[in-house]
């Protein structure tokens, strides 16, 4: 398990650190990396429903 608040706190360093590069990570990529992060979802599924996002 991990600590929400230090998530949160990470991740909006992140999307600061990608928006400054011209990139944008979405709240449904952050909802599909906390199910990662919670063992809700394997690697496998993760990279399955990130590439067919891209189609």
């Amino acid at each position: 398990m991990f600590n929400e608040d230090v998530f949160n706190f990470n991740i909006n360093n992140i999307k600061n650190d990608l928006a400054i590069e011209g990139m944008e990570i979405s709240d449904a990529d952050v909802m599909l990396f906390k199910q990662f992060a919670n063992d809700e979802i394997d690697m496998p599924n993760l990279i399955q429903t990130i590439t067919s996002e891209l189609k």
